[in-house]
This record gives structure tokens, C-alpha cells and sequence, in this order.
């Protein structure tokens, strides 16, 4: 088969460069992308992306190679029905190497229509590097890059605000446009960049805070035979997503006449505070991953499907998401149902294998983030422990234990964790091994043994998981803290 390129294809419109992207991996051209195309079908948007590869190896070549089209395949579980499309994405217009084309990497800033910055340099991309300089082409650091962009920009169009941009990140780190913004204006102040640019970026430019959410495997390339049966074009930039999409971007109603989503079917939330969502993400999504993995471990699954897709080890997650953690969140509780469902829906899609080995790692630490709020912010609620998550608690103590049965478990930590309970694994004492747990500030930032009955009903929890396995262990463990 023919490789796929706009010839072929029978693309011959032209779209204008609205958009820089810095990134060219798999999430970006699963979610931005496809978001634009979205966008562009249902308005009269009409976008183009010139993509900028952030670090020196890539694959600008690839989708040069390509006219910047690949194929672009979801799917998922819907209520209960699987899911699955597929769709030629079309709006990237050029890929551009700025280590290796430094001035075709400039002239972006001179693009007329160019309205925004969207980039996904993964979590370590948005970070100051002090020996970055405005004579570097190009410097090393994503911020550093862009602001040589911007200030290129600022120069050629002799600081007229309404070529101004839009700055839209979506790294996934908390506050990513505000650690952007404090970096550019970091390296104005070290490159000694004239005031009235400063001002330009302050007054004419605008940065958004984001969240994003898309499981996306990337290349399929065990199942690759399969999904080229579906073309008849040759493409090398196939990319594997989940159904489920989600962008929440601060912004206002001027954002909104920008990016008009509110006209696709798309589920792109344009408001003044996206922290509430991010909560609803952190305690929901990443809540449910972090509780299930030691519990489903020792109970026999391999995979999140096989966790909910079982009778017991299904049930209590249901009852842990909808009776204990969606307790705590101020938020639209109807909301906060259909969330969880959709949650549900994609823990148990066939297309994506999600090893609970895979998300094992550092536990403690995402613990602490993800799940003890819910489990504290219960006992706030109701002057009661959460019997799902007190369980899943313990469970993770034991975990730590390092084998099960005989077998390893795939504990994966820093040494300093696995040290300390290397050393109180030592003791067959469940009630020492709950209170010295507990009392670990180093892992909570507090000492949990003061909140009311928590020490005890972790080392009876301990002592059934042991006793009696952890289906039967959880039965008896409900029937002695009653």
C-alpha cells in the first residue's frame, strides 16, 4: 500500500498556522489534535498546527513524511457497549526541528493568523534551566524556547496587542500555565528583555490552567496487523486512544468566542477555577486506581478489568467510589455519580490492558494524595471510618510486605519506604505494625493513630488478611468493627 500523504488522500485545502504546538507524541495527537479537527468540522475555526519538536530526537521526520495525516483510532465502553472509531486527523501543517531548522523555527512567531500556544512536554518540561540564553538556538528548556518565540513575535509585529497569544498547556502538573508564566518571566528578567515586552506578555498574551484526560497506549503495536487490515493507505503514525475525553482550561467568556467547543459534542469545560475537577480527577480516577491495586493484588486480579469486572473485588470498588469517596466532594452529586460511571466504563475497556503492577508504583506517596483525603474527609462527614477504604488502607500496609503466598508482589518504592517496612515486617505484632504505619509523618505529613479508631481497625484488618485471605478477611473485618 501507498503511504499516506495529502495527494492521495485528495486534501488540498490549505490551512492557515493558528496554533504552535510544542510536542508531537502520542497524547497530543490523540487529544489536541482531535479536539481541533472537532472544532474545525463543527465551526468555521479552520486551524492549522505547525508542531515543534521540544527535544532534540522526535518525530518531525515521520510526520513530514506524512504531510503531517495520520489515523487516529478510539475505543472504549460506553454504558455497558463497546465502542469503536476511527478518524483521518488533517490539521497538522508542518512539523518543525528547531535543532535542526532553527530559523523555520522562528518564523512561526511571523505567522499572521497564529492565535495560540498549546504544548505537552511531559511533567519535567515545564522547568527552569539557568543556564538557558536568548543567543541559544535553541535553548534547552521548553519555557526558554517559548520565550524567544514570544519576544520574536513581539519584535516582528513591534508589540501590537492583538497579535498577542493565547497559552494554553496541558503537562500534568497542578497550575501548569502559572509555573509557565513564572518561568518566562523568570528568563525576561536573567536575558534583561526590554520592559515593554514584559508588558506585552502581561497585558496582550494570556495563560490557561488546565486539566486533561485521555488514556492514550499510543502505537499499537502488538495488534498492528489488525488496525492496518482497517486502512487502505500505509501509515506509521497510527495512534491508539480511549473513547473518553476531557479538557477543563481556566478561562473566561472571551475564551470561550476563541475556542467556541460549546458548538462540538466534545467535553471541553471552559471556567474560572478547574480545581474542583481536578479534585473530582485526583479523588475519583486516580482515587479508585491507588485503593484497588494492593487489596485486587492480593486478591488474585492482574488488571484494573479484571477488578471490577469481579463479583467481590468489582462490588467493593463500586461501594468505595459511590458510598465513601464521592461523600466528600462538594460538588453535584448527580455529577459526581455519572462521573464515576464513565470511570467504571473505562476500567473495564478490553482495549486497554492496565497491569495493577503498572500503577504500583511509589503507592505510599499517591496514598497519601489520592485516597487519604477521602478516607479523613469521611470520618469529617460522617464521625465514622469508611469501611471500604480503612480496608484498602490496610491492604496496602500489608502489600508492603513484599510477598503474598509465597510470591513476590511487585512493590516499587523508594528505598527509604521499603527499608521501613522491611524492618517492621520483622514483627508478627499487627497492633506495632498499624501504630508505627500510622504515626509515619515522613509518609502522611501527620499522625493518623490520633484519628478516632483507625489504629485499631487497620490491625484487625491485618490480622483477617492474613487469617483468612482478603474476600473472607474483609467479611470478618466488617462483622468485628461493627
Amino acid at each position: 500500500m501507498e503511504k499516506i500523504n495529502r495527494s492521495n488522500a485528495g486534501l488540498t485545502e490549505k490551512l492557515p498556522v493558528k496554533i504552535v504546538q510544542f510536542g508531537e507524541g502520542n497524547f497530543l495527537r490523540a487529544f489536541v489534535e482531535y479536539a481541533i479537527q472537532k472544532l474545525n468540522q463543527n465551526t468555521d475555526f479552520n486551524a492549522g498546527i505547525a508542531v515543534v519538536q521540544p527535544i532534540d530526537k522526535g518525530l518531525v521526520n515521520m510526520i513530514n513524511a506524512q504531510d503531517g495525516l495520520y489515523t487516529l483510532f478510539m475505543k472504549g465502553v460506553k454504558k455497558g457497549e463497546e465502542i469503536q472509531e476511527k478518524e483521518l486527523i488533517t490539521n497538522i501543517v508542518r512539523a518543525i526541528d528547531p535543532y535542526a531548522s532553527f530559523q523555520d523555527y522562528l518564523a512561526l512567531a511571523k505567522e499572521e493568523e497564529l492565535a495560540f500556544i498549546i504544548s505537552n512536554t511531559t511533567e519535567a518540561g515545564i522547568e527552569y534551566i539557568a543556564s538557558d540564553l536568548p543567543t541559544m538556538q535553541p535553548p534547552v528548556s521548553f519555557p526558554a524556547k517559548l520565550t524567544v518565540l514570544l519576544h520574536e513575535r513581539f519584535k516582528h509585529f513591534k508589540g501590537a496587542a492583538d497579535k498577542g497569544l493565547t497559552i494554553i498547556p496541558c503537562e500534568l502538573i497542578n497550575y501548569n500555565s502559572d509555573t509557565l508564566k513564572e518561568i518566562i518571566l523568570k528568563y525576561c528578567v536573567d536575558w534583561k528583555l526590554e520592559q515593554e515586552f514584559i508588558s506585552w506578555l502581561l497585558n496582550d498574551c494570556s495563560f490557561h490552567n488546565t486539566l486533561v484526560d485521555r488514556i492514550v497506549p499510543g502505537y499499537p503495536k502488538d495488534q498492528i496487523e489488525e488496525y492496518n487490515a482497517q486502512l487502505s493507505y500505509k501509515d506509521d503514525l497510527i495512534v491508539s486512544a480511549e473513547t473518553f475525553f476531557l479538557w477543563v482550561i481556566e478561562g473566561d467568556d472571551e475564551l470561550k468566542a476563541k475556542l467556541p467547543f460549546h458548538k462540538t459534542d466534545l467535553d471541553v469545560k471552559i471556567i474560572s477555577d478547574m480545581q474542583p475537577y481536578r479534585t473530582r480527577k485526583v479523588r475519583i480516577l486516580n482515587g479508585a486506581h491507588t485503593a484497588m491495586v494492593p487489596f485486587s493484588l492480593l486478591y488474585g486480579n492482574e488488571t484494573v478489568k479484571e477488578t471490577v469486572d469481579n463479583a467481590f473485588t468489582g462490588d467493593f470498588i463500586n461501594k468505595a467510589l459511590f458510598e465513601e469517596i464521592n461523600e466528600t466532594l462538594n460538588m453535584d452529586k448527580a455529577e459526581l455519580a455519572s462521573f464515576s460511571e464513565e470511570i467504571l466504563d473505562r476500567f473495564r475497556n478490553p482495549f486497554v490492558k492496565h497491569l495493577l503492577s503498572s500503577i504500583a508504583l511509589n503507592s505510599i506517596s499517591k496514598f497519601k494524595v489520592r485516597v487519604l483525603p477521602s478516607l479523613t474527609g469521611y470520618v469529617d462527614v460522617h464521625g465514622k471510618l469508611p469501611v471500604h477504604l480503612t480496608f484498602a488502607f490496610a491492604a496496602l500496609i500489608r502489600f508492603y510486605k513484599g510477598t503474598w503466598n509465597g510470591q513476590d508482589l511487585p512493590v516499587n518504592d523508594s528505598e527509604d519506604i521499603t527499608t521501613f517496612f522491611n524492618g517492621l515486617w520483622k514483627s508478627d505484632d499487627y497492633e506495632k505494625i498499624a501504630r508505627l504505619t500510622l504515626q509515619n509523618k515522613g509518609f502522611w505529613d501527620e499522625d493518623l493513630t490520633e484519628i478516632p479508631g483507625l489504629t485499631k481497625a487497620i490491625t484487625i484488618a491485618l490480622e483477617e488478611i492474613d487469617s483468612n485471605g482478603v474476600e473472607a478477611g474483609f467479611a470478618k473485618f466488617q462483622e468485628r468493627i461493627k
